[in-house]
């Protein structure tokens, strides 16, 4: 497996080669488009990339769960969690390794 990480500026970078924008239009475009997402999701709403995923947020109610290293039982608040799920064509890609 890669030890590579893709990041903002990766993907700042690709926009730039491919769509010929300038660098600081490049990594303007990808802080808007990771800002809309992430107020839809904020806002509670899902965030549907057709061939990529769907990325959604879960409330979780308050549950009693235990220490597994002593067994002690812990209260764990409410909260919301953020949780993807990957297309089926993601998932195939990823399985036989195709870019």
């Amino acid at each position: 497996m890669s030890e590579k990480t893709l990041t903002r500026m990766d993907l700042a970078e690709a926009v730039h080669a491919q769509v010929g924008l300038s660098r600081n239009d490049s990594a303007s475009l990808v802080e808007s488009v990771l800002q809309h997402i992430s107020d839809a999701l904020v806002a509670g709403e899902s965030v549907k990339i057709s061939s990529f995923g769907t990325f959604s947020v879960r409330d979780k109610s308050a549950r009693v769960g235990r220490n597994p290293k002593t067994g002690i039982e812990v209260p764990i608040n409410p909260r919301r969690v953020l949780t993807f799920r990957s297309s089926h064509l993601m998932k195939e890609r990823v399985a036989h390794g195709d870019s």
